[in-house]
């Protein structure tokens, strides 16, 4: 078998995408806690990475599918771990030494180890040790193209849903793993939002809304005119300062008063919405308004669907089509669309149909220095860390000074969790060496695991 140079680039795009899929997963500490707790302990003696569960679970369909693997398949789980793993792209000027990479002997030895040292094993054993389908719960239609494309290059199977996904591989769903527990209700819900660190105005915005629509609801039972109601809304705001969290909130309210059906969160962006051919963006925005009907379709960096418009694009049949159906289905589905607060207003004001379906905005402002610490030990909570008060300190002082130079594309609590992960990288270094490893001390956070704040603000002027 001899990979050609049109195989790399394909497998440049995929995993580009998958890698920053994976990375704006792992700030969704919901997520990360559920997929952890489920987790054998001491896979990567600290937190496991969204890009830990989805290579395991490309294992394990390796291990499933044996039989129908095809030629590609051992080089595209290799070139997978490369990149999910060691974050290392083969480029085509590789291509000569990529092929005799998988030509000689050893190659095979190589997916043997990969597969044999990345597996993870869930606590409760049982038919199905894939990781997606909690990972589906939070970027659905995102996550499971991935695993399509996996399943397509690799097996031949072309799997059109979940339901036929799981089929496949012989595992029985539970019931829709989109829509909100049985058990949840209005008090529980407004109860999370209290809990959350910071967004004062916007906790007191989501009251407001409360308020209206419960007294909506009584004028209607007195049989009394309503002002029309929409619930599709702008959020305004630098990224990392919970908007997807407070989208998936409102959902669950306007489920328990009676205005959505569901109340499950859908989440989107421009690459969900808009396809590259005359006639598929109408059916990928159909595909996604169905899915999201019931709920709350929420669309991350909207401002991309009119930026850059030319001739050949097709945001403006994306929004067209949208348009029509928030129209249609108002009176059961929300939809938020989310962005940085200038290209937000912009991408609003530039269509009179936009300005008419959106009356009502939420603005999202960065996090303070404490507020961020505190999101720093709620992570420390969730993964069993704890700081001591010097580290504490020091940490106060690195928020500090990113908060002093911040700028709009200022990441707040992505920040503080790729900082929370150096910090156990830093930890486990120092430890490594100890003589006699006790529960205390791998537990423990002290002052030389906190980065320099020097260091951490050019990481961030990197990574911004």
């Amino acid at each position: 078998m001899e990979i050609i140079e049109a195989n790399v680039k394909e497998l440049i795009e995929f995993t580009s995408k998958l890698n920053k899929a994976c990375d704006e997963l792992n700030t969704d500490l919901d997520i990360i806690s559920v997929l952890n707790h489920k987790a054998e302990a001491d896979f990567s003696k600290g937190v496991i990475k969204t890009q830990h569960f989805v290579l395991s679970d490309f294992i394990f369909l390796f291990e499933k599918l044996e039989a129908k693997k095809n030629l590609n398949a051992d080089f595209i789980l290799a070139y997978v771990y490369d990149v999910l793993r060691n974050n290392h792209f083969a480029n085509v000027e590789d291509l000569g030494s990529i092929n005799t990479l998988i030509s000689a002997p050893e190659f095979q030895k190589t997916i043997e180890n990969i597969s044999a040292n990345n597996r993870i094993t869930k606590i409760q054993k049982d038919d199905n040790p894939y990781f997606c389908f909690d990972i589906f719960q939070r970027k659905h239609d995102e996550f499971f193209g991935f695993y399509q494309f996996i399943l397509d290059k690799c097996f031949n199977l072309q799997i059109e849903n979940i339901q036929k996904f799981a089929d496949n591989l012989h595992i029985k769903l539970r019931e829709s793993t989109k829509v909100i527990p049985e058990d949840d209700s209005l008090e529980k819900t407004l109860t999370e939002l209290q809990e959350l660190i910071g967004l004062k105005e916007v906790k007191k915005n989501v009251e407001d809304l409360i308020n209206y629509l419960k007294v909506s609801k009584i004028r209607t039972s007195e049989g009394l005119k309503n002002v029309d109601i929409t619930l599709h809304t702008v959020f305004f705001g630098p990224p990392g300062t919970g908007k997807t969290t407070i989208a998936r909130l409102l959902g669950r309210i306007f489920k328990h008063l009676g205005f959505l059906s569901k109340g499950q969160l859908y989440e989107t962006d421009r690459e969900g919405l808009v396809a590259g051919y005359v006639g598929q963006t109408a059916i990928k925005v159909e595909k996604v308004i169905n899915e999201s009907i019931g709920g709350v379709l929420f669309i991350d960096e909207a401002y991309a669907l009119t930026q850059g418009l030319s001739l050949n694009d097709f945001g403006s049949e994306a929004i067209n089509v949208l348009l029509k159906r928030m129209e249609d289905q108002r009176e059961d589905l929300a939809v938020v669309v989310a962005g940085y607060t200038e290209p937000m207003s912009e991408f609003i004001n530039s269509n009179p149909g936009l300005r008419s379906r959106f009356n009502r905005y939420f603005y999202f402002d960065h996090f303070k220095p404490n507020e961020l610490l505190e999101i720093f030990e709620l992570f420390c909570k969730k993964s069993d860390f704890l700081l001591t008060e010097i580290a504490k300190e020091k940490l106060l002082e690195t928020f500090e000074m990113l908060c002093e130079k911040k700028d709009e594309s200022f990441g707040n609590a992505r920040v503080v969790r790729n900082l929370f992960e150096q910090c156990v990288q830093n930890q486990a270094n120092r430890i490594v060496k100890a003589k006699k490893i006790s529960k205390k001390l791998l537990k423990t956070f002290e002052e030389e695991d906190i980065p320099e704040p020097n260091q951490t603000l050019r990481l961030v002027n990197i990574l911004n």
